[in-house]
């Protein structure tokens, strides 16, 4: 990827100033200071009486501790105000006695448990302090994110606008959803499926259609995408030494062209990379399986990059055990796709296929995908394992 990302001119990314509410999933273009301290004051964390802590000592349901109850936002010795969670304190307290250690007797309350100062006080700038950084630029917004930022007073953000990605599919045997299909023709599943992963990665897709196994039309299409994207993701058409029609149309359209063509993986082994005048073109293999585990590997740093985050986002991970050993090749990273479920509170990894890589409904009964490094001939049973998670774990 270093190869690929230096023939790469990364453009300084645009930004939206959008309100919170339509900020979710995007990613921060500049950290969020606090211009105010959270909580703003002393307040309480529970429902109860609010009182001064060393009056309890030695406060038990036996021998409760009495206090009078006083409406005011002030209590002198011996007085105590009911409140209730994020009410202020009042003057003169510094702890809260929970609700239910306590009976209130008309206008007094019996204390049964001592408390100690600051016990059930959320502080001043507990939560964060005025001139801190609440949530660091390149962050992807979560709900907790959009949450903390509403604390600060804060209704509208920076953020990076979504790049975006051109996706052509190539084949004289592909159709259109709605088409009719003729012999030996199957319909379009690789432009779906890519454009679906762009979405999900928070990037705007582009839609460039199919393109017939000709170089003309190939290379059409690739500069239409070029010129409407930030990147250009095609799949088909690619095969280390056979017919390698979108390596060769990339060739001709400029320079530096393909980069790297052939990985040493399984699947996706025909992936290329590939950049013209600075803009990145990821060429994928057309069996589906392979195209999204390739879309794994190399898109979502690109597109991780190209939305402004300061690192990749990694699929969530688990740890399982194999259900049964597996043979892979030798000399390739191999991708194996994977069933995680829990038996007995351990997660176990069933293997779904370590071949078929035109197999799609393979990854609809995967859940994740255990990666196999090139020095090992497979996994043995009951071998602790690493697992991707692109969907969840079954129970």
């Amino acid at each position: 990827m270093t190869k690929f990302f230096e023939a790469i001119k990364f453009p300084k990314l645009r930004t939206a100033l959008v309100s919170i509410d339509s900020a979710l999933n995007r990613v921060l273009a500049e950290k969020i200071i606090a211009e105010q301290d959270v909580p703003g004051f002393n307040r309480s964390a529970v429902d109860g009486f609010a009182v001064n802590a060393t009056e309890t000592i030695g406060a038990t349901q036996f021998q409760p501790k009495i206090f009078q109850l006083t409406p005011r936002n002030r209590a002198s010795s011996g007085k105590a105000r009911q409140i209730w969670t994020g009410n202020p304190l009042p003057a003169g307290t510094d702890a809260v006695v929970m609700l239910e250690d306590t009976k209130r007797v008309r206008d007094r309350v019996d204390v049964w448990n001592q408390v100690t100062p600051g016990q059930n006080v959320s502080k001043k700038g507990e939560d964060i302090q005025k001139g801190t950084t609440a949530v660091e630029a390149g962050t992807r917004l979560k709900p907790q994110h959009l949450g903390f930022i509403s604390a600060l007073g804060v209704g509208n953000v920076k953020v990076f606008e979504k790049p975006r990605v051109a996706v052509l599919n190539t084949g004289n045997e592909l159709k259109r959803l709605g088409e009719e299909l003729e012999e030996n023709q199957i319909f379009d599943t690789n432009s779906h499926v890519l454009r679906a992963l762009c979405s999900e990665l928070g990037a705007e897709p582009i839609d460039l259609g199919l393109a017939r196994d000709d170089a003309n039309e190939i290379s059409e299409k690739l500069k239409v995408g070029l010129r409407k994207a930030d990147a250009v993701m095609t799949s088909g058409g690619t095969s280390v030494g056979g017919l390698d029609l979108v390596p060769d149309a990339v060739n001709d359209i400029g320079n530096p062209g393909v980069i790297i063509h052939g990985i040493a993986m399984r699947p996706g082994m025909p992936t290329a990379l590939a950049a013209v005048e600075g803009k990145p073109i990821l060429i994928l293999p057309g069996n589906p399986v392979a195209a999204m585990v390739a879309f794994e590997v190399f898109a979502r740093p690109l597109i991780c990059r190209l939305l402004g985050m300061k690192q990749v986002e990694p699929r969530p991970a688990v740890q399982a055990k194999m259900t049964r050993g597996i043979a892979t090749a030798l000399g390739r990273r191999n991708f194996v796709r994977v069933r995680i479920f829990k038996r007995d509170e351990q997660l176990l990894a069933e293997p779904v296929s370590a071949k078929g890589s035109s197999m799609i409904s393979t990854m609809t009964r995967a859940n994740g995908y255990v990666i196999v490094p090139e020095n090992r001939e497979g996994l043995e049973e009951k071998e602790s394992v690493i697992a991707q998670l692109f969907d969840t774990v079954e129970g």
